[in-house]
């Protein structure tokens, strides 16, 4: 049995107000790219005023090391970000956030979920050109902070919208950790059951008390790619007040490992990058 880890030093970093040195960043994804993981979501082409942290990706990306069999992928907002990722060599995934939730898509992209979607049409066929993959993030999936409508058949719509554009890769995403295992398990049934030929991702912000619980419910429901950053850092700096820390990496291998998962990590080189992020962050 396999599964796909996406470590996600973007998600980490990008809350974080004090400016990490574009240096410090080459050195710790660098480390990353030793761990071997499957994807690393490594940065974005997004607004530098919306996220001043990661204004310094495309330096970073072309500072570092081969990747090997390690795929990076970036996230973008719009098409002109998308352009510029499709334009980068290393770059082999363009993630883009469409939210279930109207509020929150407003907050993230400036846009409706209707032009949202549009936005993901036209940042799909730019990927396409160069050989992209995209990868759309359903966000706010299972619930909001802000009273907009959500049920699983909301989510089911959006996702159905999305296959259509021919979209192979769908994370389902908790961005602000309010997700219940029954909910988690019930989603991701049934959206292996609707549309059976589609990678669908889990992307978890949790806490101590309840990654176990959300997680085994992801994995008993067939999902077998799952987001995780290391010592759970990070969070949505457009979601609300407060982050919630993503799911931690270290548990997602200990767990992977109990279920007599195949994991391609390099322990050895997980640890050390884990003890460089206590510094760098």
């Amino acid at each position: 049995m396999k599964a796909v880890i996406v470590e996600c030093p973007r998600d980490a970093m990008q809350g974080l107000k004090n400016f990490i040195p574009t240096s410090v960043k080459i050195k710790y994804i660098n480390a990353l790219i030793d761990c071997k993981f499957d994807v690393l979501d490594c940065g974005s082409f997004v607004s530098a005023r919306a996220i001043p942290q990661l204004s310094d990706t495309k330096e970073v990306l072309n500072a570092l090391k081969p990747k090997g069999k390690t795929k990076f992928l970036v996230i973008v907002a719009n098409k002109r970000g998308a352009k510029t990722a499709a334009s980068a060599p290393k770059v082999d995934c363009i993630g883009f956030p469409l939210s279930v939730s109207e509020t929150f898509q407003q907050r993230n992209t400036n846009k409706s979920i209707e032009q949202a979607l549009q936005e993901l049409a036209d940042i799909k066929s730019i990927a396409d050109l160069q050989g992209k993959e995209t990868v759309a993030y359903i966000s706010m999936c299972f619930g909001n902070p802000y009273k907009d409508p959500w049920n699983l058949e909301i989510v089911q719509h959006w996702v159905q919208k999305v296959v259509a554009l021919g979209i192979s890769t769908i994370s389902l995403s908790d961005t602000i950790g309010v997700a219940n295992p029954s909910d988690v398990f019930d989603l991701f049934t049934a959206m292996h059951k609707l549309h059976p030929s589609i990678v669908f991702g889990a992307h978890f912000h949790t806490n101590p008390s309840n990654w176990e619980a959300i997680l085994s419910a992801a994995f008993d429901a067939g999902c077998r790619r799952f987001d995780g950053a290391i010592n759970g850092l990070g969070g949505c700096p457009m979601a609300a007040d407060s982050l919630t820390g993503n799911l931690p990496t270290e548990n997602l291998i200990r767990f992977l490992e109990n279920k007599q998962v195949d994991l391609s990590v390099d322990k050895n080189a997980f640890d050390k990058a884990r003890l460089l992020a206590s510094q760098v962050f």
